[in-house]
């Protein structure tokens, strides 16, 4: 019906409705491929019905077909359907964010009024708008972008017209959109205040003060129902001597991806790379996310677990008023994550509700601090010194502000500050290879004293 009422003009279809309509699909292949519109029923298009009757003529097809849809939906079809190529000659893919400039933002703010007249809502006052566009900036994550996802800005101007009526109030203002979007948080985020409970009830273990060899506060990012947010997780290591081998304990037990693992393997050549270059590696690491009981993938956490390690091989304490984000190559470059702004969130939740102390923090990659769009009250406390946001850019500028040490570099000898974390390192591994060549010379005894 749709293609004869579209016929000579244009037809625009929705993707997945198409396929969700039993034989939909392969009947519109026929007609475009056939050019021509001949009324069948399924049994006889699909050669089930042998006695034919009285068929109308079929009648000749000239249409501009649009279908739209998904990303994924396209990608499934081009790649398992080899007649999309052939029938559709035309893909267009529309980004879902837009670049900020200032033409795009007097545009951007033209759409907000479009949506207001064209819902019949209050008057959006200029603190109004622009705390919409701050959610704009945070739903995608980059201060530098603006959300081309039109629905849910919709969603937005229109939950926050109600909060405006329900105050008797002529025009929308700041407040009203912060409430639109907290009770759109609210609805959502059972799932963390279940996260969140179970740290303050000590359920899951989080410190945020103190200091610890061999443990740090790595933070992930979750993701359920169309609602993110951040977690913070206790990570531990220890080592002794070995033959070189840093042991993912989550992938052992079957629950971490190949990206994780990626990461953990690249700790060992960042190790081998500063550290081994005149000696075997000789330890033998453990690598663990306490307490989880479920799948961990990306290499989000490969900064917090070299820390980790680098604490646990030098033997000094890490503060646990801070946490950490930020994946690491293997020349100890701290590189950008996902999901910066829910992160920080998270552990600032945890920090806020045992009383900020003014010097808990989260270190970050310094590349992503394009991304930053955090929630107001995060912001505040950061403004009023109470919580803090440290980007670095490498392994040795986050590991002295997690041990309040050196990290060191090496002099005309080529040799590292033994009081600094990076020649206290090299001197435990340095010992560990002396021991496994001990160990070799004596075939794996204990060296034998004169005593005994």
């Amino acid at each position: 019906g749709a293609l004869h009422e579209a016929n000579g003009g244009y037809l625009i279809v929705e993707a997945r409705q198409l396929l969700t309509q039993p034989y939909a699909w392969e009947g519109l292949k026929r007609a475009l491929k056939n050019g021509e519109i001949k009324i069948e029923s399924p049994g006889q298009a699909l050669g089930l019905i042998r006695t034919l009757t009285l068929e109308p003529e079929a009648v000749p097809l000239d249409v501009k077909l649009v279908v739209v849809g998904e990303r994924m939906l396209y990608y499934l079809l081009d790649a398992l359907d080899p007649d999309v190529d052939r029938l559709f000659k035309v893909m267009a893919d529309f980004d879902d964010e837009i670049d900020r400039g200032e033409e795009q933002e007097s545009a951007y703010a033209d759409l907000i009024a479009t949506i207001v007249a064209k819902n019949d809502l209050h008057p959006f006052d200029r603190s109004a708008v622009a705390r919409v566009f701050e959610r704009s900036l945070r739903m995608v994550s980059d201060t530098e972008k603006l959300s081309a996802r039109v629905d849910e800005i919709r969603d937005l101007l229109v939950e926050a017209d109600h909060w405006a009526q329900d105050d008797g109030a002529d025009t929308v203002t700041n407040d009203h959109v912060q409430r639109a979007i907290d009770a759109q948080i609210y609805r959502a985020d059972r799932l963390r205040e279940r996260v969140q409970e179970s740290i303050e009830r000590e359920k899951v273990y989080i410190n945020t003060d103190g200091e610890t060899t061999g443990q740090i506060n790595g933070l992930s990012y979750l993701e359920v129902g169309g609602f993110s947010f951040g977690k913070p997780n206790r990570i531990t290591a220890r080592v002794r001597l070995g033959e070189g081998k840093i042991v993912d304990i989550e992938r052992e037990a079957a629950l971490g991806g190949p990206l994780h693992s990626k990461g953990v393997l690249i700790l060992s050549g960042f190790l081998e790379g500063r550290f081994a270059q005149r000696y075997p590696l000789s330890l033998s690491a453990r690598l663990v996310f306490e307490q989880s009981y479920g799948g961990i993938d990306g290499d989000s956490a490969s900064s917090a677990e070299l820390y980790a390690l680098l604490s646990a091989l030098a033997e000094v304490p890490l503060k646990q008023n801070l946490a950490v984000t930020g994946s690491v190559n293997q020349r100890g470059v701290v590189q950008p994550i996902g999901g910066v702004n829910e992160k920080i969130e998270g552990f600032f939740d945890v920090c806020e509700t045992r009383g900020l102390t003014g010097d808990q923090g989260v270190l970050i990659p310094a590349s992503n601090t394009d991304n930053l769009m955090l929630r107001p009250d995060v912001v505040e406390a950061v403004e009023a010194g109470d919580f803090h946001v440290y980007p670095v850019e490498t392994v040795d500028q986050g590991i002295e502000l997690l041990t309040g040490i050196e990290a060191g570099s090496r002099d005309e000898q080529g040799a590292f500050p033994d009081d600094t974390i990076n020649g206290q390192v090299e001197a435990r591994l340095h010992e560990f290879a002396d021991r496994r060549r001990q160990f070799a010379l004596t075939d794996g005894q204990a060296e034998m004293t004169d005593e005994a």
